[in-house]
């Protein structure tokens, strides 16, 4: 526990208490939404971010133990661990250092340099390395035989073992790493026999290109290793040789001698054939993981944002998935979201009922008491869009459009083909689409984080890494918003802090079965969930109407004596104290503070008493597109338009402005100022006013500007 806190400690900011007691919850199986809501005294108030860090770092604690235990047992089966390598091992603080503790030692391919240990030229290497001999071939005969036959060839077989030498000595791999770290450049060529081919074109920047490797941004990388990776281009790693040569030669000739002149030969084989392809290729992977988590970070925060956006609410919603030929699919959803009713119109070409169309979306409204109108933002959007809003309905209804991402994916997905075996892919896409605005949130959870369409080169980054980040986003936003344990999905449920797939479907079959909830107790009867998984869980998922108030609050069951306590003090009920401000600031929080309570947990008990259950989400908005606006034919420079914030990258935003193309605000055009990050000046889904800077019709490109009233 000790070498874990203090690798920990020093790896961030972090007090040490904190950073033990947090171990000591991570170990006890608690899960960080729970951690960071329900345990802030013992983590000294750290927030998910804080404790992720801790979990990030723990986990490559672990990594190293793991690579370290591995290492010594190889070394052992080898019989050459000594108490001095062990030691070096032991103290070995990350994997750089332990697999270049290790390097000598690997059982490797066929190298030159074993060749020549078979061949007994060894002993000729270690006397060219004591720089002593000033009759360097006279002492090189010695070592022809039946495979050697030749002082060049005696020379040049020592010559391998002491580039081999070379290549493993810690000191000189360091400087070489600094080196690519200060000085790398990384550098582009086309290949030439594709260089005209059309797919080619879209990578035509990096037909040439060199730039820093420290200082190029992660969306220019990922671009160029996934041009080199399709065949386009070649890369290449380049820092001056004639530097790094010097230095190692500092370091190894001490002589002016014969033997200076083979080690000098030596090193620059190590160099060119050991060295500089090991070591750059390193620089880069370390490049590419930067560049990775970069793009990572910029699709977590847009997953972020996507997955709190605007709900409409238990609504009842009309739904629609537009299209020309082959219809628009519409589908009545209730207030939960269950599906009612289904048919397909046909609006616009080839059969062009519009009139029909809007007859019956009409009597739809009006048979299901819709309240708000869903259109799918794909193919014959706008089409449809200014249908319906040509609709003269009985009462005001909303009209959103909606986007499909990932729609289809969830329609052909398994979860979807259990939630609606009878009905085929285009109803359950239509389904979704309604349900993404009464709830986005419950919907989007359904489908795999990647297929939403938010980031950039998420097929190009590290994919276990991408996956796990991205499932830590989905877990934070839907125990930060809480879950209707009576309504939610399996997937949603799936989510909730101590919960996870198996106990999900274990209270969907429960609940389906033995009919609704109706308290936090009841949790306690499902199959296999346990006193662990109700105290992680248990805050997070809400009865709506339960006879307890406090069911359909974020207080954790723990607490419900301490309110009830503090409810009895004031002379009331803790009905009476809910959502009674005046009442809650009577209260003497310090008079409650006990070991295991203390103020931080007493102020987020309060606050939630003032608005329990409150959503934390902004209601969803009606937008409308300029209308006149249909084609990026239609866009001229200096126009100011209303768009939606659809994509967010690290060079600047993607807008919608009601066209096929999304138009581009460059991370230069979104402040006057520097820009150090794109979402501290937009959000996703956001609704703006962007001015058209520059249209380019034949590349299908449209510059912005955020209009600032």
């Amino acid at each position: 526990m000790t070498n874990i806190v203090q690798f920990i400690t020093s790896q961030s900011n972090i007090s040490e208490t904190s950073v033990k007691n947090t171990i000591e919850l991570l170990n006890e199986d608690c899960t960080v939404p729970f951690i960071s809501r329900y345990r802030k005294e013992r983590t000294g108030n750290l927030d998910e971010v804080q404790i992720g860090e801790i979990v990030k770092y723990k986990e490559a604690f672990e990594a190293i133990g793991k690579r370290r235990a591995t290492i010594l047992k190889a070394l052992e089966e080898q019989d050459v661990l000594t108490t001095e390598l062990k030691q070096k091992i032991e103290s070995a603080q990350d994997l750089t250092t332990l697999e270049d503790i290790y390097l000598p030692f690997k059982k490797s391919r066929k190298t030159k340099a074993e060749t020549a240990r078979k061949n007994g030229l060894e002993p000729l290497a270690k006397i060219i390395m004591s720089q002593n001999s000033n009759d360097l071939e006279s002492v090189a005969y010695r070592y022809i035989n039946g495979t050697i036959e030749s002082v060049d060839d005696a020379l040049e077989g020592a010559r391998h073992i002491i580039a081999e030498w070379i290549n493993e000595r810690t000191d000189i791999r360091n400087n070489i790493r600094y080196q690519l770290e200060r000085f790398a450049v990384i550098a582009t060529k086309v290949v030439k026999t594709k260089a005209d081919q059309e797919e080619t074109q879209k990578f035509r920047d990096y037909f040439d290109w060199s730039e820093s490797l420290g200082r190029i941004p992660s969306h220019r990388l990922l671009a160029i290793l996934r041009a080199e990776k399709e065949g386009f281009i070649r890369v290449k790693i380049e820092i001056d040789d004639e530097r790094a040569l010097d230095k190692i030669e500092r370091r190894i000739i001490r002589s002016h001698n014969a033997c200076a002149d083979q080690i000098e030969l030596a090193i620059k084989d190590a160099y060119k054939r050991l060295l500089l392809p090991s070591l750059s290729n390193e620089a880069l992977q370390t490049a590419r993981e930067k560049a990775d988590d970069a793009a990572i970070l910029v699709f977590t925060k847009n997953l972020k944002q996507l997955l709190l956006g605007s709900p409409l609410g238990e609504k009842r919603v009309l739904a629609i998935d537009p299209g020309f030929r082959t219809g628009c699919k519409v589908v009545c959803l209730d207030a939960q979201g269950q599906l009612k009713y289904n048919e397909t119109i046909y609006p616009h070409p080839p059969k062009s009922d519009s009139v029909g169309a809007m007859k019956k979306i009409n009597s739809l409204v009006d048979a299901y008491k819709i309240e708000a109108i869903a259109i799918g933002n794909g193919t014959a959007s706008r089409e449809t869009e200014a249908l319906v809003r040509k609709i003269r309905f009985k009462n005001d209804i909303q009209v959103f459009v909606v986007s499909e991402a990932g729609a289809s994916i969830y329609s052909a997905s398994k979860i979807a083909r259990e939630e609606f075996p009878d009905y085929d892919v285009t109803v359950r896409g239509s389904v979704s689409i309604g349900r993404r605005l009464q709830d986005p949130l419950a919907e989007l959870v359904k489908i795999d984080a990647k297929s939403i369409g938010v980031g950039q080169y998420q097929h190009d980054v590290d994919q276990s890494k991408l996956q796990k980040s991205l499932g830590i986003v989905v877990e934070h936003c839907v125990n930060s918003v809480g879950v209707n344990i009576n309504t939610a999905s399996k997937s949603l449920l799936s989510y909730v802090s101590g919960i996870g797939p198996k106990l999900a479907e274990n209270i969907f079959n429960f609940r389906n079965e033995n009919g609704a909830f109706t308290s936090r107790k009841d949790i306690k009867k499902v199959p296999r969930l346990g006193g662990k998984a109700f105290e992680q869980g248990a805050a997070f998922l809400r009865i709506k109407d339960p006879e307890n108030p406090l069911d359909d609050s974020a207080v954790h069951p723990e607490r419900y004596a301490l309110v009830t306590h503090m409810a009895k003090d004031l002379g009331k009920s803790v009905t009476d104290v809910i959502g009674n401000a005046a009442l809650l600031k009577k209260i003497d929080l310090k008079t409650y503070c006990t070991e295991s309570v203390g103020l931080p947990t007493l102020q987020d008990i309060v606050k939630e008493l003032e608005k329990p259950g409150l959503d934390i989400r902004e209601q969803a908005k009606v937008f409308t597109f300029n209308q006149n606006i249909k084609t990026i034919s239609d866009l001229r420079e200096g126009q100011l338009l209303p768009g939606i914030v659809n994509n967010i990258t690290n060079f600047g935003c993607f807008v919608d402005v009601g066209i096929k193309e999304s138009g581009l605000i460059h991370v230069s055009n979104l402040s006057d100022s520097f820009v150090q990050d794109v979402n501290e000046h937009v959000s996703l889904h956001q609704q703006i006013i962007v001015k058209v800077l520059e249209v380019d019709i034949q590349r299908k490109r449209i510059q912005l500007k955020l209009h600032k009233p």
